[in-house]
């Protein structure tokens, strides 16, 4: 079994460190104007863009745990931000749309959650190493291969 050296225990504590700090100040700025957390954004986001969706699809774009988004999906549900569809190929599917409402809700998100992203990152790291973390971080933002 190979073991992580002190380099890399300190490049994992830092990543975790800082992506657990950005998502605080997110969610935390979402919150203070009522809106709901950042995992909403990205579901209403990814069918926005893509379309309508089956849950298991977009847990895979999303990277989530199917229970995770089940739960989360009955509460968009609920608000009126998605529907669910029947699947005209698989009669025990659904598809995911977005609402009217949910359209909505996603563009009242994006200024506080554009605002947050800049607080934490673009304005604290310069222009180049913005690009840089962006291309560090690329390889560890896909799925691991077995």
């Amino acid at each position: 079994m190979a073991m992580p050296g002190a380099t890399t225990l300190l490049a994992w504590t830092r990543l975790l460190r800082a992506a657990d700090l950005a998502g605080q100040h997110c969610a935390e700025s979402l919150r203070k104007v009522g809106l709901p957390p950042p995992a909403w954004y990205d579901v209403l986001l990814a069918i926005e863009r893509r379309g309508a969706q089956r849950p298991r699809d977009l847990q895979v774009a999303l990277g989530t745990e199917q229970y995770a988004l089940s739960r989360l999906v009955d509460r968009m549900v609920k608000a009126r931000l998605l529907t669910r569809e029947p699947c005209a190929d698989d009669a025990r599917g659904h598809l995911l749309h977005l609402t009217i409402e949910g359209r909505a809700m996603r563009a009242a998100m994006w200024p506080v959650y554009a605002e947050a992203i800049e607080t934490v990152l673009g304005a604290r790291v310069a222009e180049e190493d913005r690009a840089a973390l962006a291309r560090l971080l690329a390889p560890l933002a896909e799925p691991i291969s077995a």
